[in-house]
């Protein structure tokens, strides 16, 4: 047989096989949306009123309910952004986002840190709506709650990435622009300072003391070179109708960076200090949140605490211990399935934490995109772009480099993507793993490989899940189509 002639049947052979391959795989339907409009808060948001009397609070706090907190993503803070503005700061502030994690877990592999927790029970129940709220380095979604007495409503942002509780407070050296009056602790009947030799002053990582009063003074740092430092002080919270007491917290007198519009941060981390650890014996140490698509749904985003975070529909993997760090939400990944076949290569020993302290894999509700340790991520997208062929290739954007263009088409079929946790499989929508990039039909694979060991699981595979944070039973739960 000629050459040119056995080249042309390689080619041919070689493309029949392919397309044989793509045709077995399993397949579902992606609905094409473009990038979310900017929008305000959301319309339908039932925010505390901050009409309450304290008799009212008071009476409303012996009631036992659950409480449903609504969530908003940080763009809802700057309207007056186009869509791919809003995109392309959204890739910056991951960028920052993962850059802060990948140090932290490094500097930890290099200085153990000891575990602190106790079992408890839950009493009473809450939940709240979510909002998107610190621009740099510290999370994705922010609520409204109650700080003082009487209580003060502001924006907070809800991060499982960080420990400390803390909110901007007036006199303020240097303080960034948040949407609601600074916080005063003069003002407040129930501030109450902590003294610098206290055992919980004693748990922060970095404990000081005020050069007056003998006061506890904190001090807390992020990868982009942000930070907040102040006073650390007992303070009660509202969260709607619940008044929960005693709630250590920084109150920041320096706050430097890039943070906008909220007040502060709610620390939703493992650590001894962050508020599911603080309020273990009221609410269980059990909370979940539901990050819808902010592209296509109407529904509000929300966090619940208390035992009715816990959803019957859920599948549940351990969480896994890292005594270097305990501030993140370890869980073990053991593979990926792409068109319904695991992915040769990505294995459970690609994620495991080495001893010290580096690798594994968490579940972190501020990191967007999901990113996996190089190895894996290549075989993923390989097994993805073998899975698409039928797709017309874009070029790569940003920290992506897998695109299609799609451009004149009101929906496609992909292949599907599962991620297999211990004990969990969890089967991803399509709109959590080919999203919009831009306003002329380019969508791409929405994940990304990393040099370091760690990998992050980011909101947006997360999204349309309730996820569930169940720290007293240690494991992680993944719900699907329970964001109502």
């Amino acid at each position: 047989m000629e050459p040119k002639k056995i080249n042309l049947f390689l080619i041919s052979f070689i493309s029949l096989l392919s397309h044989s391959l793509s045709s077995s795989l399993q397949h579902q339907t992606l609905t094409l949306n473009s990038l979310p409009k900017p929008s305000s808060l959301h319309p339908d948001q039932q925010w505390v009123q901050t009409t309450q009397t304290l008799e009212e609070l008071e009476l409303s706090t012996s009631i036992d309910s659950t409480f449903t907190l609504h969530l908003e993503h940080l763009d809802a803070l700057s309207s007056h952004l186009t869509p791919e503005e809003l995109f392309s700061f959204r890739l910056k502030r991951d960028d920052a986002r993962a850059k802060t994690i990948f140090a932290r877990a490094h500097s930890s592999s290099r200085s153990a840190h000891k575990h602190g927790r106790n079992a408890s029970h839950s009493t009473r129940d809450f939940s709240s709506s979510i909002v998107s709220g610190l621009s740099q380095g510290s999370g994705e979604y922010f609520t409204r709650l109650g700080v003082g007495t009487p209580p003060k409503y502001m924006y907070m942002v809800l991060d499982t990435g960080s420990d400390i509780v803390w909110i901007q407070c007036t006199p303020c050296k240097k303080c960034y622009d948040q949407t609601d009056r600074m916080f005063n602790p003069v003002k407040s009947g129930s501030y109450r300072s902590i003294p610098c030799r206290s055992k919980i002053c004693q748990r922060l990582d970095q404990p000081g003391c005020t050069l007056r009063g003998n006061k506890c003074a904190y001090q807390v740092s992020y990868g982009d070179g942000s930070f907040t430092m102040g006073e650390f002080a007992s303070e009660t919270m509202t969260f709607r109708r619940v008044r929960v007491p005693n709630v250590a917290l920084g109150c920041g007198h320096d706050n430097e960076g890039l943070f906008v519009g909220a007040a502060g941060l709610l620390g939703l981390g493992r650590g001894k200090l962050s508020f599911p650890t603080q309020t273990g014996n009221r609410f269980g140490r059990k909370f979940s949140y539901c990050l819808v698509d902010r592209s296509a749904s109407s529904k509000p985003s929300s966090v619940v605490f208390g035992s009715s975070a816990v959803s019957r529909t859920a599948v549940f993997t351990p969480l896994i211990s890292n005594p270097k760090l305990d501030t993140f939400y370890y869980v073990e990944l053991v593979g990926i399935s792409v068109g319904g076949s695991r992915v040769p290569g990505i294995t459970g020993e690609l994620f495991k934490i080495d001893r010290t302290g580096n690798g594994g894999v968490i579940v972190d509700s501020g990191t967007s995109v999901t990113r996996l340790t190089r190895p894996a991520y290549m075989a993923l997208r390989d097994a993805f772009r073998a899975g698409a062929t039928s797709l017309k290739s874009a070029p790569g954007f940003s920290l992506f480099d897998t695109c299609y263009d799609l451009s004149g088409k009101t929906e496609v079929r992909v292949p599907t993507v599962v991620m297999h946790y211990n004990g969990a499989d969890v089967a991803l929508p399509a709109n959590n793993y080919l999203i919009p990039v831009d306003t002329s039909g380019r969508f791409c694979f929405a994940f990304a490989g990393t040099m370091s060991g760690l990998s992050i699981i980011g909101n947006i595979q997360q999204q349309g899940f309730r996820v569930l944070f169940d720290i007293a039973s240690n494991r992680v739960g993944f719900s699907p189509n329970a964001c109502t």
